[in-house]
């Protein structure tokens, strides 16, 4: 058994989380640069909890320029075991109304313009993500959520787009009607494979302010409209969180679906011929293992 420290990644309009006790904004250094703010520790409901802005406080990153890497290397250098990433997204689901929430548990990653690993030349690793959420951690997001009344759908296919822009009505159209997706966002890749790569559960709870461009009834997005409802999401997501402690538990079995051991057989790169330079870098990431 471990101690369980969670970690909240929040998306646009949270910024914090209510009731933290000993709360103290912290700055983390890593060798992948700086976080995309200082990270608020402290506990809640006797269980450490961590949370970071995504896209800092006062919103200064677009959705290409939050420093993932270093985001999910100090929620590592922290001690962090169990990371829930919220974010804003539009909706390609009728039943998925504004408003409600998605525990999401696919991804479909459009991204192009980000650095996706913590592995490279000098030291190559290869993790599954066929999987890529714990479902542990999204079985407690699905129950917290669902206390606090808010309408939550378990289970979609999350499209992450590059942005910043929206979609155009023809990428909307395909997204839902030849993809498959459920839902549209710009922030959960690589996020998630960050995560996995450095051993931690990861769950998204995917908050949906908006119809995308699709809906016949609704038409572009409105993004005076998207932030109203983002107001109200953020509400419930706090209290969301709130909840989460009391589910998890602060001693920690280790993880029933192999999240916190994901790099057991992945690197590939044999030790003879690792890059010293690299191999310090992956010193929180990959620890365990190198």
């Amino acid at each position: 058994m471990t101690q369980t420290k969670i970690a909240v990644i929040g998306g646009s309009g949270i910024y914090d989380i209510d009731g933290l006790e000993g709360a103290e904004w912290v700055q983390v250094k890593t060798p992948w640069g700086d976080p995309s703010d200082k990270l608020l520790t402290g506990t809640l409901g006797g269980v450490e909890m961590v949370f970071l802005p995504r896209h800092g406080r006062g919103h200064v990153h677009s959705p290409t320029t939050v420093p993932y890497r270093a985001n999910i290397d100090a929620l590592k250098r922290l001690g962090v075991t169990d990371v829930i990433g919220v974010s804003a997204c539009g909706s390609f689901r009728e039943e998925m109304a504004p408003g409600d929430f998605v525990i999401v548990d696919q991804f479909i990653d459009r991204t192009f313009a980000r650095e996706k690993s913590f592995f490279g030349a000098g030291c190559v690793a290869h993790v599954s993500v066929a999987h890529p959420t714990c479902p542990r951690l999204s079985d407690a997001c699905e129950t917290a959520a669902r206390e606090t009344g808010v309408s939550v759908h378990r289970g979609g296919t999350y499209l992450a787009m590059e942005g910043p822009q929206f979609s155009t009505l023809a990428e909307s159209k395909m997204y839902r009607e030849v993809w498959g997706a459920d839902v549209i966002g710009m922030t959960n890749m690589p996020e998630a494979k960050l995560a996995r790569e450095a051993e931690l559960c990861y769950a998204s709870v995917a908050m949906i302010t908006d119809y995308d461009s699709w809906h016949p009834d609704h038409g572009e997005v409105d993004v005076t409209e998207i932030i109203k409802t983002l107001m109200g999401n953020a509400d419930n997501a706090r209290a969301m969180v709130a909840g989460l402690p009391a589910l998890l538990g602060a001693d920690r079995a280790p993880c029933p679906h192999g999240c916190d051991r994901a790099l057991e057989y992945a690197i590939m790169t044999q030790p003879d011929a690792r890059d010293p330079a690299v191999v310090a870098k992956l010193d929180a990431v990959a620890g365990r293992v190198l």
